[in-house]
């Protein structure tokens, strides 16, 4: 079961991000080839990669899992985004969400 979550929210964030998997493989400090495995599902990351792999995104390990969430990495940017906004300012982004969400 989490497998499959895991491979699905790979390949999910990667196509979000933009990047390709050599890329990404690169990025993380891997071979090339490391992310194309992991997507066709030839293995598991051990933890510490499962770890890079979060980081890479700006996602906790929470946040990778967590599929009710569709798109983890613009929520963390829209955070950081809001965070200067003052109480008047996020009230007003909020009634926005909520009409959005209609």
């Amino acid at each position: 079961m989490f497998e499959d979550l895991f491979y699905k929210r790979l390949t999910q964030l990667r196509m979000e991000k933009g990047v390709s998997a050599r890329d990404m493989s690169l990025s993380i400090g891997q071979s090339p080839s490391y992310i194309n495995g992991l997507e066709n599902r030839h293995s598991l990351p051990a933890m510490d990669s499962f770890f890079n792999i979060c980081d890479y995104f700006h996602i906790t390990p929470k946040e990778f899992f967590n599929d009710g969430v569709e798109a983890p990495t613009k929520l963390q940017e829209a955070l950081k985004a809001l965070e200067p906004l003052s109480a008047e300012q996020l009230s007003h982004i909020i009634a926005i969400a909520k009409d959005m969400k209609r």
